[in-house]
C-alpha cells in the first residue's frame, strides 16, 4: 500500500469517526437534527425502533465504517457507507440551518462545502482499488479469456471433425 493511502485513509476517516462519536454521545440532539429522516424511517421499518435507536445505529455505523476505512479493511464498502451517511446528514443540516443573518448563511455555506468535500473524498475512496484491478476490469478480462478459449476449442473441434470426416470418406 502506498504511503498516500496509509496517511489519507485515516485522515479522511477521522472526521467521520469523530462526528459519529459525537452523535452517539449526544443522541437526543442527533434525533432532533435528523428527525426529518428518522421519523419516516422508523415508521417504515417492520420492527419497532425508536428514532433515538435509529440515530444511535446510524452514528455507530458511521464510527464503524470510519474505523474500517482508517484501517484499510473493507475500505471501499466502508467508504460507500460513509458517503451515504454524510449525504443524509448534509441534506438535513443544510435544510435546517439558521439563515436569519448573513453570518449564519455564510456558516451554512461553509459547512455545506466542507461536507461536500468529505463526501467527495469518501466517494473517491469507494472506487480506490489500491492499484489492484477492480471487479469490472477482472470481469471483462475473464470474459475475453473465455472467448479466446472457446474460439480455440471450436477451431480444434473443427479440425478434429474435418480429420474424422476425411478418414471416414477417404477424401
Amino acid at each position: 500500500m502506498s504511503i498516500v493511502r496509509v496517511l489519507a485513509r485515516p485522515m479522511l476517516a477521522s472526521s467521520f469517526i469523530l462526528a459519529g462519536l459525537d452523535r452517539l454521545r449526544h443522541a437526543d440532539a442527533t434525533v432532533a437534527q435528523l428527525s426529518p429522516v428518522l421519523r419516516p424511517l422508523s415508521a417504515a421499518l417492520p420492527v419497532n425502533a425508536s428514532e433515538k435507536t435509529l440515530a444511535r445505529v446510524i452514528a455507530g455505523t458511521q464510527v464503524g465504517a470510519g474505523v474500517l476505512l482508517a484501517a484499510g479493511k473493507f475500505a471501499r464498502p466502508a467508504a460507500v457507507v460513509l458517503a451515504i451517511t454524510a449525504g443524509l446528514s448534509t441534506v438535513v443540516e443544510y435544510r435546517s440551518a439558521d439563515t436569519t443573518t448573513k453570518e449564519h448563511r455564510a456558516q451554512r455555506r461553509t459547512q455545506l462545502t466542507k461536507n461536500i468535500g468529505l463526501i467527495g473524498g469518501a466517494l473517491l475512496a469507494s472506487v480506490d482499488t489500491a492499484g489492484r484491478p477492480g471487479l469490472a476490469w477482472r470481469t471483462e478480462k475473464l470474459i475475453e479469456s473465455g472467448k479466446k478459449t472457446a474460439s480455440a476449442q471450436l477451431k480444434n473441434a473443427d479440425k478434429s471433425v474435418r480429420a474424422l470426416a476425411h478418414d471416414v470418406t477417404g477424401h
